[in-house]
């Protein structure tokens, strides 16, 4: 039996669907509320998918680089210091005691100044600052540059001061690695580094280990971020040893202006 074909006119179809809108405008609200439920529950997921992939159209696409590198490492130098002084202030927390312990930096005083000369290579890294003996500069006080220790005041005069910085060979400082309960002494090496050497490999350090000065009465009462490892061998003569390089936490050669430290301000 040969199969009927029902052809439909444009015109018929158009009527129907005229006639259909007709209906739902004038049905009442609670029959077309039902009728927008029962859609929904049938293509929920279609629909669902379909509003995931509209919502991720529509969020803003994060942006990166929108912080300058140098703002950006300022900000991690200075957590990294707060969470230094947070370490300390638990330890002594931890002890009990009844004596009124001054919070770290208390009472310190930063002077800022100017980078008026550079000289930085594998025999010297050192700067001329234009802050002297009249600002209350003295030899030994710590130096920060972008939140970070890079240096110590090794002469000064009325108004000038020059600053011994962390990698020059001469230079000597103790710090502590982050997670270690160890001190050390750390030289410079030279040009942009500095090294730890005869740590023993019992300890775990990884690249990217942050370094903090160690505190120094007089100089520095809490520990603040110094620099971070670059580089953990083993010594060439000892390989029961450690032979670790640090780079500083920021571009020293490109600093304009550094920030000294003053303990004990004389008012």
């Amino acid at each position: 039996m040969a199969r009927m074909q029902i052809r439909i006119s444009r015109r018929m179809l158009f009527t129907w669907f005229m006639l259909t809108g007709f209906i739902l405008l004038l049905a009442p609200q609670e029959l077309t509320n039902k009728c927008q439920l029962a859609f929904a529950h049938i293509f929920r997921w279609p629909l669902s998918i379909g509003r995931g992939v509209s919502l991720s159209a529509r969020s803003p696409q994060p942006f990166t680089d929108l912080v300058p590198r140098r703002e950006y490492n300022k900000l991690q130098n200075h957590l990294a210091n707060l969470e230094a002084r947070l370490r300390q202030q638990h330890q002594k927390l931890e002890k009990l005691s009844k004596l009124r312990n001054r919070f770290a930096m208390e009472g310190a005083k930063v002077v800022l100044a100017d980078v008026t000369t550079a000289a930085i290579n594998e025999l010297h890294s050192q700067l001329i600052i234009n802050r002297g003996k009249d600002d209350g500069l003295d030899t030994g006080q710590f130096v920060l540059g972008d939140n970070g220790i890079i240096g110590r005041i090794s002469e000064v005069s009325s108004r000038t001061a020059r600053v011994r910085l962390i990698t020059d060979p001469t230079s000597k400082i103790a710090v502590k690695i982050a997670g270690l309960n160890v001190n050390r002494l750390m030289q410079g090496a030279g040009s942009n580094s500095a090294g730890i050497p005869y740590l023993d490999i019992r300890h775990k350090v990884e690249i990217g280990n942050v370094v903090y000065a160690d505190k120094e009465p007089g100089f520095l009462d809490a520990p603040m971020i110094i620099g971070k490892v670059a580089q953990c061998k083993r010594g060439n003569e000892n390989p029961s040893v450690w032979d670790i390089t640090i780079e500083p936490v920021c571009d020293i050669e490109g600093l304009k202006d550094v920030a000294i430290i003053i303990m004990n301000p004389q008012e």
